[in-house]
C-alpha cells in the first residue's frame, strides 16, 4: 500500500463512517416526524368527523323549525297568536 492511498484511507473512513451516522440519524428524525404528522391527521380525522355529526344535527334541527306544527305552535304560546274565524278571513283578489 502506497503513502498516499493510506493517508486517503485516513480520511476517507472517518467521513464514510460520519455519512453513515448522519444518515442514520435522519432516517430516525424522518420516521419520528412521519409519526408526528400521522397523530395530527389522525387528530384532524376525528375532529372533522366530529363536526360532520354535529352539522348533521343542526341540518335536523333546522329542519324541525321550520315545520308547520312547530310554526303554529310558537306562533299561538309565544306569539299569542290565533286563527280567526272562517267568516273574518277575507280574499283579497289583485
Amino acid at each position: 500500500m502506497s503513502l498516499v492511498s493510506g493517508k486517503v484511507l485516513v480520511v476517507v473512513v472517518p467521513v464514510l463512517w460520519v455519512a453513515a451516522l448522519g444518515s442514520a440519524a435522519g432516517a430516525i428524525y424522518c420516521k419520528h416526524r412521519a409519526r408526528e404528522l400521522f397523530v395530527e391527521l389522525e387528530q384532524l380525522n376525528a375532529r372533522r368527523d366530529n363536526l360532520e355529526i354535529e352539522w348533521g344535527q343542526l341540518q335536523l334541527e333546522q329542519s324541525a323549525w321550520s315545520t308547520h306544527a312547530f310554526v303554529e305552535r310558537v306562533a299561538s304560546t309565544k306569539l299569542h297568536m290565533a286563527m280567526p274565524p272562517p267568516k273574518e278571513i277575507e280574499i283579497v283578489a289583485p
